[in-house]
């Protein structure tokens, strides 16, 4: 067990990290109270628990939720796929690099708004298009991120395995893959975050479900609580996942040990 020093300590540095946040909330609940802040423009922390509850309770919010959870992870699988694949075949070849790179270096700074049109041409307006902006979304950083690792692998480590006579194969299983792991868990960090802000974009798209669309329909009805409900939602999940991966990148990176204070590793 903890010995109860360092729990204690933990929560106060857990207390401080989140200390503005609370601050902040303080100051707009009691800026709304005296009417500094119009609730009608802006709802004050309450109102939107309250509301929060009140979509829990008839199940607005559970269901809207399991709807953009599917949306998001399934682009999110297919975009950090995409991006592996890209970033393996630009970074292990020459030939590689010259054919997907540029292409990507110039799709990547397309806005994903001027897309959308294109992407219901193509895809229609059910779920797919949705799908795939979250997708699209999530291959960049991915891709730039893993190539980057793949890139900056010791080219001693490389000759190595050529002095030993591993296949292409097991150069990359063994070699190439782990040495550039830190880098793709940072491109995955970043594309979880990007997932969440393609995922607004999605449910824009004659969605009929989804935190989008339920803050699309307050927008009609001036309820900024429901909509301050979504941007709470994503602000969440956004914390959340971040929380999940790096929490999956200290179980990965194990094998990289502690740093000491004296420079070591342990």
């Amino acid at each position: 067990m903890r010995p109860t020093g360092l729990r204690f300590g933990g929560f106060l540095s857990l207390c401080r990290r989140y200390l503005s946040v609370i601050v902040l909330l303080v100051l707009w609940q009691i800026g709304a109270q005296a009417g500094l802040i119009p609730t009608r423009l802006l709802a004050s922390p309450i109102q939107i628990l309250e509301t929060a509850w009140s979509l829990t309770l008839d199940k607005t919010l559970p269901q809207n939720l399991l709807v953009s959870l599917g949306r998001a992870a399934a682009g999110l699988a297919l975009g950090i796929g995409i991006g592996v694949v890209l970033a393996l075949i630009a970074g292990l070849s020459r030939l590689g690099e010259d054919l997907v790179d540029a292409p990507m270096q110039m799709a990547r700074t397309l806005p994903a708004l001027a897309l959308v049109p294109l992407f219901i041409l193509w895809f229609g307006i059910g779920e797919l298009p949705k799908i795939l902006l979250v997708a699209l979304g999530v291959k960049f950083p991915v891709y730039l991120n893993l190539y980057k690792g793949i890139r900056g692998i010791d080219p001693k480590l490389l000759e190595l395995a050529k002095t030993l006579g591993l296949s292409r194969w097991k150069t990359i299983r063994d070699i190439v893959i782990p040495g550039a792991l830190p880098d793709l868990l940072v491109g995955i960090r970043f594309a979880v975050g990007i997932s969440w802000l393609m995922l607004v974009v999605a449910e824009q798209v004659n969605a009929e479900s989804g935190i989008g669309h339920m803050m699309m329909d307050a927008e009609d009805f001036l309820r900024t609580d429901i909509i301050l409900v979504g941007l709470a939602v994503y602000a969440v999940l956004g914390l959340l996942s971040d929380q999940l991966v790096r929490l999956a990148e200290g179980r990965l990176l194990v094998w990289r040990g502690r740093r000491l204070p004296n420079g070591g590793t342990r």
